[in-house]
């Protein structure tokens, strides 16, 4: 098994519970990929994802058989905001999935759009179905059906916010159950509102008390009990279906014999994008915030002086967080491009309206990692992770349990 994130580590253990001798060989020191953690003024924090989404049930049965569904951890009841490139910050509008507006004539919705491209994407009930009926990413179904200003202005911002990635390559499934109720003969419009209606803000995605973190630590204790061999800070150099050769600096390479099983990508040679990510965590000691949050966090429009992709408000997000933090505040800015804790600290201030300076900060930390974007698999390696599942940790576990169904099987 080569790579260690949450697939990686998933099919491991399905495969050890199968009676299977397991090794698992991971490039880093740590374990989780995009699930791990890091302390922060003495707080432990998700130094990766902090959420999942809420749909389906792949998520909270694997909680569930980790014994973690007592740890599920639901966000405060606040709508994210949006920083524009006006410099001016809003409510995201309220009846809206990842920024595609139930209400496109709604005032909260105008305040971005404009009445011109509000206007337009009012039309889209009117438009025929068969417009956009072959699209396959959420960017080029909102454009076809909505118009170029909602992509740009609403869907933009909270999409590269969430997958860090433009809408133009983030496929359709992210949506959930619209494109479901769109096949059914909903328009786009109410396909969202049908989405929404019992989804109150905050409710389509939960996080773990203690951090996404603690899945990854749940996983790893239960590998140890499976007896799996899991072989840390040794990079995989080439794969072949039953053979890894191993190596780094400073160690004698080695070649492994066995079935492999790819949770890492670029040992194929299979093309695939990679994302960077670059996330500054920030924990200061200013009390105003607290009284006056502008909702969990806000996501920024390209074009505009802040540098930021997106802000969490980390201890306004999540209520356990808050009690944990002991009246310091904790900021998570995530960038494009790697950012030191001066440009994160006059973004943050930029963002939230309140003027935070090197006085106030208690601690940070910068980390960087990459998110690995679709590759064909091999024709004869198993292979799992976000480059064949797709993104998010629901379409990671559940591809993950299909393939180890498969081999088990």
């Amino acid at each position: 098994m080569v790579g260690a994130g949450i697939a990686g580590l998933l099919i491991a253990l399905r495969l050890a519970e199968a009676g299977r001798a397991v090794r698992l060989v991971e490039a880093r020191t740590g374990l989780g990929g995009q699930v791990t953690g890091h302390t922060v003024a003495g707080i432990e924090l998700d130094a990766g994802a902090e959420a999942f989404a809420t749909r389906g049930t792949d998520v909270p049965d694997l909680l569930s058989d980790l014994g973690l569904d007592d740890r599920i951890a639901n966000p405060a009841p606040l709508s994210a905001w949006m920083h524009g490139v006006d410099g001016r910050s809003r409510p995201l509008p309220a009846a809206s999935i990842f920024g595609i507006p139930s209400a496109p004539l709604a005032r909260d919705v105008a305040a971005v759009l404009g009445w011109r491209g509000a206007a337009r994407a009012a039309l889209e009930p009117l438009i025929p179905a068969s417009r956009g009926a072959a699209a396959s990413t959420v960017g080029e179904l909102v454009r076809t059906r909505m118009g170029t200003a909602v992509v740009d202005r609403l869907v933009a911002p909270v999409v590269e916010g969430v997958h860090s990635e433009h809408p133009d390559r983030v496929p359709l499934s992210a949506l959930g159950r619209v494109p479901e109720h769109m096949a059914q003969g909903d328009s786009l419009t109410r396909a969202v509102r049908r989405v929404r209606e019992n989804a109150p803000a905050g409710s389509l995605v939960a996080s773990l008390t203690g951090g996404m973190r603690t899945l990854t630590d749940a996983l790893a204790a239960r590998l140890e009990a499976a007896g799996v061999d899991v072989v840390a800070e040794t990079r995989a150099t080439e794969v072949t279906p039953d053979s890894v050769r191993l190596g780094g600096a400073g160690s004698t390479p080695r070649t492994d014999r066995g079935r492999v099983i790819l949770a890492a990508p670029g040992l194929t040679g299979s093309a695939s994008t990679v994302t960077p990510t670059h996330l500054v965590t920030l924990v200061v000691d200013t009390p105003s915030l607290a009284d006056n949050p502008r909702g969990t966090g806000l996501l920024v429009t390209r074009g505009g002086s802040v540098r930021a992709r997106a802000l969490t408000h980390a201890t306004a997000k999540w209520p356990w967080l808050r009690e944990k933090a002991e009246g310091r505040e904790v900021l998570r800015l995530s960038y494009a491009e790697p950012a030191d804790v001066a440009t994160a600290l006059a973004d943050a201030s930029a963002l939230l309206g309140t003027a935070i300076d090197d006085r106030r900060l208690v601690d940070s930390r910068a980390v960087s990692w990459t998110r690995a974007g679709r590759a064909e698999p091999h024709p004869s390696i198993p292979t799992v992770g976000e480059q064949v599942a797709g993104t998010g940790l629901a379409a990671v576990i559940s591809h993950a349990e299909r393939i180890a169904k498969e081999l088990t099987e």
